[in-house]
């Protein structure tokens, strides 16, 4: 399978979170996005009200992202996944952009209302910044009235799905969101959102569903269009496509 997917959301990196517990688990989460259809792949380490990004932590996160970085056969980028806080409306969101981009992904809290999300992205906005806002299909507020969501899309700030969610993988509820965002063209970005190797960052098995139902308009959902990154990742894959042993 020729790389080609941008994924802008994953916990591959050992970071004190959920995701990965060691670099090694990380290179081979990295390979395994890649031979599934990964050219981008963003890590993005949450940074919780009780796991906040202190000097410390930003620096030892930095160190085991360099050494995966040089081992992982695909981009890997660094970003953030923030969950909004108070404190986070104190600081200085440029802190958090994805690599190489002017986005910040942030996600719906999983369960209570979406405020501190809306001032969170409002804050980033001010900044000259664009939230990206991460799996609304899965939080409380968004299942209790999907409209939110339009809301936030209507805002500018581009939403992110999961994959696994348009699977199945979270639940009726949130499948059914998912596809309705895809559908109504709401949604911007499809990401892995993936963990571990039991919920690795892959993609394919999204774009065979995604692809199947909306066509020639998948691709802006996994070509990271919404990060502007997609003219640059087509050209370096059409160059790959064209070496010989690329």
């Amino acid at each position: 399978m020729l790389a080609s997917f941008v994924d802008c959301h994953s916990h591959i990196l050992p970071s004190g979170d959920d995701g990965a517990r060691t670099a090694d688990e990380a290179v081979a989460l990295c390979r395994t996005a890649h031979a599934r259809g990964t050219a981008v792949l963003f890590a993005t380490p949450h940074v919780w009200p009780d796991l906040p990004l202190g000097a410390e932590r930003e620096a030892a996160v930095r160190r085991v992202y360099a050494e995966v970085r040089a081992r992982a056969e695909l981009e890997l980028r660094l970003g953030w996944e923030l969950t909004p806080s108070r404190t986070l409306l104190r600081e200085d969101p440029g802190r958090y952009v994805l690599e190489d981009t002017t986005s910040v992904l942030m996600e719906v809290p999983f369960v209570g209302p979406a405020d501190l999300l809306v001032r969170l992205a409002e804050h980033t906005d001010r900044a000259g910044l664009q939230p990206v806002i991460a799996h609304p299909e899965r939080s409380e507020a968004v299942q209790a009235r999907p409209a939110l969501a339009e809301e936030l899309a209507a805002r500018g700030w581009p939403l992110q799905v999961n994959g696994t969610s348009l699977l199945g993988r979270h639940g009726p509820v949130a499948e059914a969101i998912g596809w309705d965002l895809l559908e109504r063209g709401l949604a911007a970005l499809v990401a892995s959102d993936g963990h571990r190797p039991t919920r690795p960052a892959a993609l394919d098995e999204a774009w065979e569903a995604v692809s199947g139902r909306l066509g020639e308009d998948a691709r802006r959902l996994f070509d990271g269009s919404a990060l502007e990154l997609g003219a640059a990742v087509s050209a370096r894959t059409a160059s790959r496509a064209a070496t010989p042993g690329a």
